[in-house]
């Protein structure tokens, strides 16, 4: 099986991730043709209304999420009415509508980002169903990178027996960290290992996240807080911006706009905005770290310089050899940096091994002894170091 992890790039990712109900869609959906099919309508008019509130009041009453609720709800009523396997809910899916603009969106988008040699990424992180959503004309299209979404374990009939995975508005961050880190199983530990900023995939600096309400939010405001982009949407036939208005006075969100993906429209102008920053932004990225290493480089070269002078001059303290202490003493002379600790032991070295006393006079010699003393405090060294043991 291929690994779903990804490496990281010559060129920078942007990383745009939906909801979908109400994001990408009018409606839930559910409501589109499902609970229409299996909604008994003998008592109601308002099947929709009467499917929600029967699942959540099976969440309120068993403590349960209500996610999990709605599975059930969905699975219990399909008993005696049709066969609920991932075939069914995918023929569900291609029924759902879908904004304007959607499905030409995902395609014009990263074409956009091509021209501005950016890789655009598009994930869905949704509490709906993972089927129904594989079942609409975009997945179909291989839109999207990955899609996150609630979904069911099929059984050896392909019958939908349990839930596989389920996604809802707090857990929904696991997957934000995911693509950042290129990690994209579900049950890959590795999302938890520490990566340099400089390793990270996509930096939450080139996400987008884009949805319509408060279950959004812990998504909206974990990438407001790394410096990414949080975007509301609302439907644009209903005009209804409270949400939205809500969500930017609590700085859940940058931006928001009606959920109009067409060519030219407000959110259309907005998503290219912030890949023509990202452009520009990491340069200045790139620049930083490369200044970075070139500072953490050049301190590494001066820590591995530092221990080479000590073992220098241990080596310089234990020579008996003529010819080794003038190697040594050449390999000592090629820097320039000496402590007064390190000037001590050196002079302590000249007067007590002999074979370096012996050679004081040699030009090669004198001339480093003579090299490490210019400009030196010789009568602080002498009363910090010398003193006492005279």
């Amino acid at each position: 099986m291929e690994s779903q992890n990804k490496e990281k790039t010559n060129k920078p990712i942007i990383a745009i991730c939906y909801d979908f109900d109400k994001t990408l869609s009018p409606d839930d959906m559910q409501a589109q043709g499902y609970i229409q099919s299996v909604q008994d309508t003998s008592s109601s008019n308002d099947v929709i209304g009467d499917f929600w509130k029967e699942s959540n009041g099976l969440a309120q009453e068993n403590d349960m999420d209500q996610n999990l609720a709605y599975m059930f709800t969905m699975k219990n009523k399909a008993e005696g009415q049709m066969i609920f396997n991932k075939n069914t809910l995918n023929d569900y899916g291609s029924k759902v509508k879908l904004f304007n603009g959607v499905e030409d969106w995902f395609e014009r988008i990263k074409t956009y980002g091509e021209e501005k040699g950016v890789i655009i990424e598009h994930y869905i992180i949704s509490s709906g169903l993972k089927e129904m959503i594989e079942g609409t004309s975009i997945a179909k299209n291989n839109s999207f990178k990955k899609i996150y979404a609630t979904s069911f374990y099929y059984n050896d009939k392909g019958l939908a027996v349990w839930p596989a995975q389920v996604v809802n508005y707090t857990n929904k961050t696991q997957f934000l960290y995911r693509i950042s880190k290129g990690v994209l199983d579900v049950n890959d530990p590795a999302v938890n290992d520490y990566f340099m900023p400089e390793e990270i995939r996509v930096p939450f600096r080139n996400m987008v996240y884009i949805g319509d309400s408060d279950t959004d939010i812990p998504c909206m405001k974990l990438v407001n807080s790394h410096g990414g982009y949080s975007i509301g949407v609302y439907n644009p036939e209903k005009n209804d911006k409270n949400k939205v208005y809500k969500m930017i006075r609590d700085g859940r969100i940058g931006y928001f706009s009606a959920a109009d993906y067409s060519e030219g429209t407000e959110l259309d102008k907005l998503l290219k905005l912030i890949i023509d920053k990202t452009v520009y932004n990491e340069r200045l990225e790139k620049k930083h770290f490369k200044n970075k290493k070139e500072a953490k480089d050049d301190y590494i070269k001066k820590e591995s310089n530092e221990q080479e002078k000590l073992d220098l001059i241990d080596s310089l303290n234990g020579s008996q050899v003529f010819k080794n202490t003038h190697n040594i003493i050449g390999k000592l002379s090629k820097y320039n940096d000496w402590s007064d600790e390190e000037v001590a032991k050196l002079l302590i070295i000249g007067f007590e091994n002999s074979s370096v006393r012996y050679v004081l006079g040699e030009d090669s010699v004198k001339g480093f002894y003579n090299m490490i003393l210019v400009d030196r405090d010789v009568d602080r060294i002498y009363n910090t170091y010398f003193k006492d043991n005279s």
